[in-house]
């Protein structure tokens, strides 16, 4: 091969090789840009997201403007709060809902409002939807309640019924199957039965059906269900053959039209459930946006005179007050704002110890009942 030929050929190689290497960090930079581009996208849409949290704000809303939504248990309380805030702030707009405790929550956590009224606490996948959404929030007990079991005064046989009867008339396998009242009780005489409940979304029904049921919103259907409880007050009171539960204010507020039943041979009253000793007690709650606490001066001050004025309130709307300690912890919870669910909370401890009270009452049922039946073996 001659020199010319040999050089020609090298040539060509370097050409190749010089080529395939400037190939080579073209591709790489592509590579890079690519991912440069992605990493660039990424920051982007994490930005839209806290951008979105920041804009829904927990909730913030206008100043001169302030949305509650939630039970219909609590919103006598607060409507009664709203009423004599306006009187001194007539400016002020306050729009108070009572679709329900998971409805409100469903606002609250959304951020279209900003106080949520709940007859219980906030559950976990509530919270979390909470917290994705950028909303902290504060948890105040601000009353106490009894789930009231009623029936129709004319009704002359049934007084007490116990809390395994109620599960045996409300659960899930009741359906189709226990219609009469001799189903419930043989005593009781062999007439239909028809229920009036709260809806699926009321805290009212959720915390019904777990003491009744022993789980949750496990419920028969085939019932007359209404959020409003004022529509079960009438159709308690307009039927013979009813039975239906709501909060303790609305059977005050209407006991000339309805008869309450004892519950396990205890009675709802004011003293029965603040002790805890009624096995259906339980507290009420609000919950408050933290950031349109520090946003919305109208938030601020409207959940101060709730607080200030919080017994006054609950007496207005029938309902059991807290007692003294429980309500200093509350407003002492307010003015610390400790965001979040308190396990530890006046609230939880008062459940406590309904729990251990009932515990007690049961065991001496038990006890009395084996007296009864050694003194029976005894007699024979």
């Amino acid at each position: 091969m001659s020199r010319t030929v040999r050089s020609s050929v090298l040539v060509g190689v370097l050409l190749l090789t010089l080529a395939l290497i400037l190939a080579g960090c073209g591709g790489g930079g592509e590579k890079e840009e690519e991912k440069k581009k992605e990493e660039e996208t990424k920051k982007e849409e994490e930005t839209k997201k806290e951008d979105t949290k920041a804009q829904k704000g927990g909730g913030g809303g206008t100043p001169g403007q302030i949305a509650v939504e939630g039970s219909s248990t609590v919103l006598p309380i607060t409507q009664a709060a709203a009423e004599g805030f306006n009187q001194q702030n007539p400016d002020v707009q306050i729009t108070v809902g009572g679709a329900g405790t998971g409805d409100g929550f469903e606002a609250f956590c959304s951020g279209d409002t900003q106080i949520a009224d709940a007859s219980r606490p906030i559950r976990d996948e509530e919270a979390q939807t909470c917290e994705e959404n950028g909303i902290e929030f504060l948890e105040l007990a601000v009353a106490q309640d009894g789930i009231t079991v009623v029936v129709n005064p004319q009704n002359d046989f049934a007084n007490n019924i116990t809390l395994e009867q109620l599960g045996t008339l409300w659960s899930p396998d009741a359906e189709g199957q226990v219609d009469s009242w001799n189903d419930v009780n043989p005593e009781w005489p062999d007439q239909p039965v028809n229920l009036y409940g709260p809806g699926t979304e009321s805290g009212t029904f959720e915390f019904f059906t777990e003491k009744a049921n022993g789980k949750a919103k496990e419920s028969r259907t085939d019932y007359q269900a209404s959020e409003d409880d004022n529509v079960l007050v009438q159709g308690v009171s307009g039927d013979p053959n009813a039975l239906g539960y709501f909060g303790f204010g609305y059977f005050e507020q209407n006991q000339q039209q309805l008869k309450a039943l004892t519950v396990d041979d205890v009675a709802p009253t004011v003293e029965t459930i603040q002790s805890g000793q009624y096995p259906l007690a339980r507290p009420l709650f609000i919950y408050v946006s933290v950031q349109a606490l520090d946003e919305n001066p109208s938030v601020e001050e409207f959940v101060s005179y709730y607080l200030e004025n919080l017994n006054q309130f609950v007496e207005q709307a029938l309902y059991v007050p807290l007692a003294e300690q429980s309500l200093q912890e509350t407003r002492q919870r307010f003015q610390d704002r400790i965001a979040g669910t308190d396990p530890q909370s006046a609230s939880a401890g008062e459940s406590k110890e309904q729990n251990a009270k009932e515990k007690e009452e049961k065991e001496k049922k038990e006890d009395t009942k084996k007296e009864e039946k050694k003194e029976d073996t005894e007699k024979k």
